[in-house]
């Protein structure tokens, strides 16, 4: 998307995982593409002393041992990963969680949608946002 940064996926369903995976090689999307299983997992990516930070974060909200609300506000507290953008991408209707994820600093909240076509139209969304999108 924004040259060849990483994009750090957080999702538990396989289907979904393949979903975006499909979808980024449909839109020729060649950031490389890490993912994590749930926000334990990638907290601890994050965290590790490569030193280098993903370009941007699509997040799941509804997982296991850390759900997504709970990343973002770890997240949001450290001054090396604060300044990092996410994307939710759930399935989650819920206005508490669409509050608790703006009031949280996210750039942009995407349903998930059921079949694949419309998923790949999300992700193509999500493309070009981040293709025009300048980040400090």
């Amino acid at each position: 998307m924004n040259g060849k940064q990483t994009i750090l996926l957080v999702e538990d369903d396989k289907i979904d995982i393949r979903s975006v995976q499909r979808s980024f090689g449909e839109l020729r999307v060649t950031n490389p593409l890490v993912v994590t299983h749930n926000g334990e997992e990638a907290l601890g990516y994050l965290k590790n002393d490569t030193g280098k930070r993903p370009g941007l974060i699509l997040l799941d909200l509804r997982m296991p041992r850390m759900d997504g609300i709970e990343f973002l506000k770890i997240v949001r507290k450290d001054d090396k990963m604060k300044m990092i953008p996410v994307v939710i991408l759930t399935t989650s209707k819920e206005d508490e969680d669409k509050m608790d994820s703006f009031n949280l600093g996210i750039a942009g909240y995407m349903m998930k949608p059921v079949n694949y076509k419309d998923f790949v139209e999300v992700i193509r969304t999500i493309k070009l946002y981040w293709t025009l999108s300048e980040s400090p």
